[in-house]
């Protein structure tokens, strides 16, 4: 962010990072899982294995209503990680209106999966959520797709790819997002690109970046300049390639920041990373001004 937006910006967000943090930590400053009701719910059974997704509901929650909803997937290279990484996030933007799915999906380390399979599930709990918007009382037509990292890929894929469908699910279901808020995304999978030498030739259809298409989703991407797994020219490429479609694609960098920058732990960029995807999913009408 450069000085002057800034500067011109920071009276305003004052206001609005006190507000930020209190939504998240409560009092206490540490993030609080029970702060908001949630629901546990498994969306797939699949190898023996139970996938679940976590539903976090506004505190102003009414069944009378209907309201935007966001699914979150984890980082962690598809080898790890669970579906609380994005809790801090998801419970802000509860705070401001929005139905919370934290998902969780097969990974390396618990499941001795493949990418591959991570989309499969990716998409398995986009269709489920999708199947349900009466149950869950959500929007069909808002809805969000937030990842970091290798979550951020599934995001991504799950609008672009084809492919990768369990053969259980009902494929008449789409899979993809209306909007697309990604922190640090693993766009890139092709040679040089991120787990290139997991995917091999399988790049042309899994990695985002090679499969670009006019309808793609307004997408937010966050990046760090010293990112050591996700080169600023990719994502400057994704950009392009992105309006060269017709599509939107806003790309902020973050000057001398590495890779999980925007996570919880660090304060700063957890506040301001949060206020631009504010900013950005209210110019796409999901959130109301904040007139106050």
């Amino acid at each position: 962010m450069d000085a002057l937006r800034y500067i011109l910006m920071k009276s305003v967000r004052y206001r609005s990072l006190s507000l930020l943090t209190l939504a998240v930590t409560g009092f206490s400053g540490h993030a609080q899982p029970g702060s908001f009701s949630s629901d546990s719910i498994i969306y797939k059974r699949v190898d023996s294995v139970d996938l679940y997704l976590k539903v976090i509901y506004p505190p102003s929650f009414s069944s009378s209503d209907t309201w935007p909803a966001a699914v979150y997937f984890f980082g962690g290279g598809w080898k790890s990680g669970t579906m609380h990484h994005l809790l801090p996030q998801a419970k802000y933007f509860a705070s401001r209106g929005i139905v919370g799915f934290l998902v969780d999906y097969r990974v390396y380390s618990r499941h001795r999966t493949t990418p591959f399979e991570a989309l499969s599930d990716a998409k398995s709990a986009i269709r489920f959520i999708k199947k349900h918007t009466e149950r869950f009382h959500i929007a069909p037509n808002r809805l969000i797709g937030i990842g970091a990292s290798a979550g951020g890929q599934l995001a991504a894929a799950s609008c672009l790819i084809n492919g990768y469908n369990n053969p259980k699910d009902d494929t008449t279901i789409s899979t993809a997002l209306d909007a697309l808020v990604l922190f640090n995304p693993v766009l890139d999978n092709g040679p040089g690109g991120y787990g290139h030498e997991r995917i091999g030739t399988q790049y042309k259809n899994f990695s985002p970046l090679h499969n670009i298409r006019a309808g793609a989703p307004p997408t937010l991407i966050f990046l760090g300049t010293k990112d050591e797994l996700v080169p600023v020219e990719a994502m400057e490429y994704y950009k392009m390639t992105m309006e060269r479609t017709g599509g939107r694609c806003e790309l902020l960098l973050y000057d001398g920041q590495e890779h999980g920058f925007f996570n919880f732990r660090n304060r700063k960029f957890f506040n301001e990373t949060l206020l631009e995807a504010q900013r950005f999913l209210t110019s796409l009408g999901y959130l109301k001004a904040d007139t106050d």
